[in-house]
């Protein structure tokens, strides 16, 4: 670290510039917002600003060595001391201001730089032109399925602007191979527009920062995780083959994973996310939210669970945060005083759909206890239950009164609580090695918690906004925020009037996910209209698809592995070599170091142009070798454009792999 004075200060750590500040052209501003946040059901719009910029102009060394600077910006009353310490892998900033502001910091940007990162950002992978908000929010929006439903042919996708994200990081990556990360819990919005500045501001002072600069994406990786530390993972029967999202009761799911298994598909689990009951609304089928087992669909479950994995079928089931109004946990819940409130005392309800449901309060001790105790271990755990959907997270108003803390500063760290929540329990059930459960909101720091994500809800359709295609831009931006194992639902989620799955695009997306951490599927919101698995046509498909993901075990494991030192298990096709500029396809993607996958993204395509990276490659299916450059590829269903590295370690394995 090295602080230059010369007509004001520059600080440089491993001779890159961290920062530059003069009276004129300030590194610190003293925002006044104000705030004016929109909100229906968990989706939250930017509707406030910065009203005043106060620029701090005045700055003040009070001390320096090589390892640590301290510093004061002040304008008046306003005052924000800044130390930087140098720690063995980063820059670390310190922030402490008693002043009652929120705060802006301008760095150094480069007209020729990506952006990435930013938590789950589907539009694009490169942020730079963009900003970010800093808001856990519900993805999905109203208005697009709408508009896809009504007005198909004259939809357009929409713009990064105009879609939110379940899980935003304040961790970015730059081209340049430097990286910021903020520790912050309040709304704020990350600004990359202009080509020479990028400016962060939040409604209140972070509590530090970290500022990383590398030779490689992956040492960056590696960075990030010893400031946040990776521990996601996945039991080893997870990599046995696919979890099928089925649904029904007892002998619908019976019937259906013995007739999977009987067809010769490698089947490692059923996923029944109406375990605890079913309540058909006007949207469709969706999960009664009671966490108990509903015993009339599922009569005797711990019979069942243990029959099905003695066939080498593990059960997988569903939870959330809320619970339906009247329902007998919510009832008891109330009357504990366990639940969310208003500012009247009243229960805070939030609508899912066509009904009500309270919020658990996650800063209440006895509901903490009667999650993890009653709900996970007791309702779940005991039952031999191995895995579930702990979904939402995202929906903490603002306005809220909980047991403890300020809504509005725990509101992005609200999905952090409910995944360390869930991981404390299956911990101290002692079930780390064979139980595990995913989920879909976050924040920093959920992935020292949460085993693995999965990308949320997406359309059934090919549209690159909210369908199959934003999965990979989704998955990208994740990993470079630090939370590197991600998997999406085979087939998507959102299904409403023509807005549905067929056949087509339930393999293709089966062919991207055969070549991702964990294969999971998902019968939809309205699973009678929609293409599953099991379908004439597809059962093939699903047959070789489930054999090739269950014999790439040995390398998924090892890709696994991996995540855990930070390194992304879905990366884009720049960042083994370090070079932006030879970035050619958003979408196509390496899984682990060793295979290049280009999936399949649009309706009736059967040949495709597949830009190769740096070595030599041979076709996944043909074994035919291919090197850098274009090619241009037949992908008939089931034969994605997929590759391995003729050197790879498990080039062996890969060879042996046949359909």
């Amino acid at each position: 670290m090295k602080l230059v004075k010369d007509q004001g200060i520059s600080l440089y750590y491993k001779d890159f510039l961290v920062f530059s500040h003069t009276s004129d052209k300030p590194f610190v501003t003293a925002d006044i917002w104000e705030s004016k946040v929109k909100r229906f059901l968990g989706k939250f719009e930017e509707k406030g600003e910065i009203i005043e910029k106060i620029a701090l102009t005045e700055s003040n060394v009070i001390s320096e060595t090589d390892k640590q600077t301290v510093i004061v910006f002040k304008e008046g009353s306003i005052s924000l001391t800044i130390t930087f310490e140098e720690k063995e892998n980063y820059l670390k900033l310190f922030f402490e201001s008693k002043s009652d502001c929120g705060f802006s910091f301008i760095f150094p940007a480069y007209p020729d730089e990506g952006i990435f990162g930013g938590g789950e950002q589907y539009r694009q992978l490169n942020l730079k032109g963009e900003r970010v908000v800093n808001l856990v929010s519900e993805h999905i929006k109203v208005k697009p399925i709408a508009q896809k439903i009504l007005f198909k042919k004259l939809y357009k996708p929409k713009k990064h602007s105009e879609i939110s994200s379940y899980s935003p990081m304040c961790t970015f990556v730059s081209s340049k191979i430097y990286a910021i990360r903020f520790n912050v819990s309040s709304y704020g919005v990350c600004d990359f527009y202009n080509s020479y500045k990028s400016v962060f501001s939040f409604q209140i002072c972070p509590k530090e920062a970290t500022f990383l600069k590398e030779e490689t994406f992956e040492n960056i990786a590696v960075a990030l995780a010893k400031d946040i530390p990776n521990r996601q993972y996945l039991p080893a029967w997870c990599y046995e083959g696919m979890i099928l999202g089925v649904q029904g009761g007892r002998e619908i799911v019976t019937e259906k994973a013995l007739k999977m298994l009987d067809a010769g598909a490698n089947i490692c689990g059923v996923w029944c996310q109406e375990w605890s009951g079913q309540y058909v609304t006007a949207a469709g089928k969706q999960v009664y939210w009671n966490w108990e087992v509903d015993k009339e669909r599922y009569p005797d479950l711990k019979k069942t669970i243990s029959s099905l994995k003695e066939k080498g079928v593990h059960f997988l089931a569903y939870i959330n945060p809320y619970l339906i109004v009247d329902g007998p946990m919510y009832n008891e819940c109330k009357n504990k005083d366990y639940l969310v409130k208003r500012k009247d005392g009243s229960i805070y309800l939030i609508k899912s759909t066509t009904f009500d449901a309270g919020m658990m309060d996650l800063t209440n001790p006895g509901m903490v206890s009667y999650l993890k105790n009653t709900i996970i271990k007791h309702n779940m755990l005991d039952l031999g239950i191995e895995g579930y959907m702990a979904d939402f997270g995202e929906y903490l108003p603002l306005d809220s009164v909980l047991f403890s803390g300020d809504p509005k500063l725990l509101h992005n760290e609200w999905p952090v609580i409910w995944a360390r929540i869930n991981r404390e329990a299956i911990e101290e059930a002692g079930l780390s090695d064979s139980a595990f459960f995913f989920t879909r909101s976050g924040y920093d720091g959920a992935q020292s918690y949460s085993p693995i994500m999965w990308n949320g809800d997406q359309h059934t359709d090919f549209s690159i906004d909210y369908g199959m295609p934003c999965v990979m831009p989704a998955s990208f931006n994740l990993g470079f925020s630090g939370l590197c194992a991600i998997h999406s639902d085979v087939g998507g989620f959102i299904s409403f009037g023509p807005l549905k799955r067929d056949a087509e695009l339930f393999i293709r997306w089966m062919e991207m996910n055969t070549f991702s951490p964990l294969m999971r599927s998902h019968e939809t919101i309205r699973p009678d209209v929609n293409c599953q698995y099991d379908d004439k046509f597809v059962l093939p498909h699903t047959v070789n698809l489930t054999n090739i993901h269950a014999k790439l075990a040995p390398y998924i494991k090892h890709v696994m592995e991996e995540a855990k030192r930070g390194i992304p298990t879905i990366k884009p096709d720049f960042y083994l070599n370090n070079d932006f500029s030879s970035h050619q396809d958003e979408y196509s993607y390496f899984f682990g170091n060793d295979i290049f996958v280009s999936p399949i993204i649009q309706k009736g395509q059967l040949n495709k142009e597949v830009y190769l990276p740096d070595g030599d490659w041979l076709h996944f299916f043909s074994k035919k070798q291919y090197s850098k450059g274009k090619n241009n590829i037949e992908c008939p269903l089931g034969c994605p454009p997929v590759f391995y590295r003729a050197d790879s370690a498990f080039a062996p394995l890969f060879a042996s792999i046949k359909i």
